[in-house]
């Protein structure tokens, strides 16, 4: 089970960066096909058990092509579906301008979600203490958890552990989400910031993470394959590492599918050929290749999905 020393168990184990369904020609969010993913994310493939929670406009959900209406509504929406099926709502707040995440961020407690997801300012690339003082206005104003989220591929600068200490001493941030790929990062920040809950950004990185100290995951994966994530971080959470080993070997190629392409082409490509969504992307993210298509297909067929 979760270490006592982090400082809110509630944000371990896995969770779902959910996808945003939009219409066929992309124009509106289709909130019939939402609230069937966020259901199928509390029961589980099969019935076999869900999720702990979802996370709305991540990465995975498309945020940057939403507008802060569809932003809201979005946000509101969700949260009435995933409290019927007793999910946590953890709402991505992030920005490149600090007023910008501040204002993002007032939105998403005003909405009463139990979380916020804050990813690294992207572009302007800020120093480590601009870094820092980003995210201390944030935590100062912001009367609910914030999960850090590390992610120097899509944001072109990285939290180091050493920044990551200084911010895990202010009380509203509780968790990372760590997607730098890198084992040596993850074991640095839970070696510096023992009450943070470390959750692995990268789901074929879930379980190594775990030996070094992670607490779950922010998955990509669990969009269709909800009870095999939840699963894995419930082993390796209750000490049976054997059981969390197989069903790490029994994602794994299923896992790297998801991510032949820029997330989340390859995740709606598989959510389209299992007949749970349009498959539209708003650009500039643009349909997956015939080759990243057929991949997934196999990856689908392989875990009896198709």
């Amino acid at each position: 089970m979760a270490t006592p020393l982090i400082k809110d168990a509630r944000f371990t184990g896995a969770f779902t960066a959910i996808t945003t369904p939009f219409n066929n020609d992309g124009t509106a969010i289709d909130y019939d096909r939402l609230a069937a993913q966020i259901e199928f994310q509390a029961k589980g493939e099969k019935g076999t058990g869900g999720v702990k929670g979802i996370v709305v406009s991540g990465t995975t959900g498309e945020s940057p092509t939403l507008t802060e209406p569809e932003y809201q509504e979005l946000v509101k929406k969700s949260l009435a579906i995933a409290r019927k099926h007793k999910l946590l709502v953890i709402a991505g707040t992030g920005s490149n301008s600090t007023a910008h995440a501040l204002h993002m961020q007032e939105v998403a407690r005003g909405a009463g979600v139990d979380a916020t997801l804050s990813v690294n300012p992207y572009y302007n690339k800020p120093t480590q203490e601009g870094l820092y003082r980003h995210f201390a206005a944030i935590a100062e104003a912001a009367r609910l958890p914030i999960i850090l989220y590390n992610i120097p591929g899509r944001t072109g600068v990285a939290l180091t552990p050493a920044t990551v200490e200084r911010l895990s001493k202010l009380g509203s941030i509780v968790a990372i989400k760590e997607a730098t790929g890198s084992l040596d990062s993850a074991t640095e920040i839970c070696m510096r910031c023992p009450g943070m809950a470390l959750l692995s950004g990268d789901d074929s990185l879930t379980l190594p993470f775990a030996s070094i100290g992670g607490v779950g995951v922010v998955s990509v994966v669990s969009n269709i394959l909800p009870g095999r994530m939840a699963a894995l971080c419930n082993s390796f959470m209750g000490g049976k590492w054997d059981e969390a080993q197989k069903i790490h070997r029994e994602v794994f190629d299923f896992c790297r599918a998801m991510f032949l392409e820029t997330n989340p082409i390859p995740i709606k490509a598989a959510l389209k050929l299992l007949g749970r969504d349009t498959g539209v992307l708003r650009l500039p993210m643009c349909d997956a290749s015939a080759a990243t298509v057929a991949a997934v297909r196999q990856a689908l067929t392989a875990q009896g999905l198709l």
